[in-house]
């Protein structure tokens, strides 16, 4: 299965303010420069995941955004699954229907593949993907080269 790349970049955004000192403090453009993607990607991604409760932003002098405690304990499974939506791996209706569809039984096989993999992310959380020693070593990686 493959994530989309807007949940791979939530995933990976939660990921690096996980481990800012304080949890974040960082604009959405500084995010998005220590992240190496676009900045109006990172906003879309940001807004999301602010929807969703993982992040809070907050204006000003001092602001910046900042990971929420409850996406420290969140399943990966869970965010993933609210950042793909509820689409199907495969399209068998639409503009052009596929002609096997009422006899056809991959469909369900892939539903079925699909909340497998989903499964397999809900003991993970956040936290453990961030937790010590590999802190230090995300901060060092998310590091954008100097020109």
């Amino acid at each position: 299965m493959q994530l989309t790349r807007f949940t791979d970049l939530g995933l990976r955004v939660i990921m690096r303010l996980a481990v800012s000192p304080g949890g974040g403090g960082l604009t959405t453009s500084q995010v998005a420069d220590a992240m190496a993607i676009p900045y109006t990607h990172t906003t879309k991604v940001v807004l999301r995941l602010r929807e969703l409760g993982m992040v809070e932003a907050r204006r000003g002098r001092g602001g910046g955004l900042t990971i929420t405690d409850r996406a420290r304990v969140t399943s990966i499974g869970w965010l993933a699954r609210e950042l793909e939506g509820d689409g199907e791996v495969v399209v068998c209706e639409g503009t052009t229907p596929c002609p096997l569809r009422s006899a056809c039984r991959l469909r369900g096989a892939l539903r079925r593949a699909q909340n497998a993999f989903y499964e397999s992310l809900d003991g993970v959380t956040v936290e453990d993907l961030v937790s010590a020693p590999d802190t230090v070593s995300m901060l060092a990686l998310s590091a954008r080269p100097s020109d």
